[in-house]
């Protein structure tokens, strides 16, 4: 094991099982965002969860500006924890960018993984019209930077309640603010510039594992027309549409989640056993 990428992504390793379930957070968040749904999964599997490198309790001083200007950067992260882990048969879980950093990962170093779960997942922000409606005009996300970089406090609660956009569950959104309010607002700035830029509607069909898409109501960050856009181009892909409303249902309905989780991963035991006999 190495302890200096244990360390650097403050990675922690929980469970009863073999097989390793690995959770990749979203945008601004660090490994806690998971405390209600991966808890649900230490019976049977090995639960690994992680920060990225300038969230959480990462740490801080290995956040390079250049290495992080693309997913790139915390793809390679992803692979060195499973680098450093030695893992195999990895089940990937990642919420909204951290789906698209996830996929990115599997595409590279394919061995490492066996299936994956996007829960709110994007591949491009970016409305590109006729073609492809993400959800946002370019203005709409320059303008966001700008408002991170002149009021990075009004931004975090402006933006924490967008994402929600679930008036039932306010404390889901003070939680992300205080997240988004806890992450150096320069580290902040640049991984928004690296998630609400990033294309990769064109690594879609390339993926080769099974994949579960849970797809929210009224989810303006990944609307349901980019889920459906997404279920349509990954080759071996299943989605599920969630009574959860906004863009964060592992925090505002994890019981759902967990639900569609475990179902799926069941169909995928039960898909194995049927295929060695």
């Amino acid at each position: 094991m190495d302890r200096n990428i244990v360390a650097r992504n403050n990675v922690t390793i929980k469970g009863k099982g073999s097989q390793p379930i690995l959770f990749a957070p979203g945008f601004g968040c660090d490994q806690s965002v998971w405390s209600m749904v991966s808890k649900s999964f230490e019976q049977d599997y090995q639960v690994i969860l992680f920060d990225y490198v300038g969230m959480g309790k990462s740490d801080l001083g290995a956040f390079d500006y250049d290495k992080y200007s693309t997913l790139d950067g915390y793809v390679q992260d992803v692979l060195d924890i499973c680098s450093a882990l030695a893992l195999k048969d990895v089940i990937l879980v990642g919420h909204s960018v951290g789906s698209m950093i996830g996929m990115l990962a599997s595409l590279r170093q394919p061995d490492y993984f066996s299936s994956l779960i996007m829960i709110g997942p994007s591949p491009c922000y970016l409305n590109h019209p006729p073609d492809y409606f993400g959800g946002f005009e370019k203005e709409e996300l320059f303008g966001l930077i700008d408002m991170m970089d002149k009021n990075y406090i009004g931004w975090a609660n402006a933006f924490a309640s967008t994402i929600t956009n679930d008036a039932e569950h306010p404390e889901v959104a003070e939680a992300l603010e205080d997240r988004f309010c806890s992450t150096d607002p320069v580290i902040a700035r640049r991984f928004a510039e690296t998630c609400f830029f990033a294309d990769n509607r064109k690594e879609l069909p390339k993926v080769t594992l099974s994949t579960l898409i849970l797809q929210c109501a009224e989810d303006v960050i990944a609307p349901t027309v980019v889920g459906d856009y997404m279920h349509q181009q990954l080759p071996e892909s299943t989605i599920r549409y969630m009574k959860a409303r906004g863009h964060c249902p592992h925090m505002s309905h994890p019981d759902e989640t967990v639900e569609l989780m475990h179902n799926y991963l069941e169909e995928r035991k039960s898909e194995k056993i049927g295929g060695l006999t």
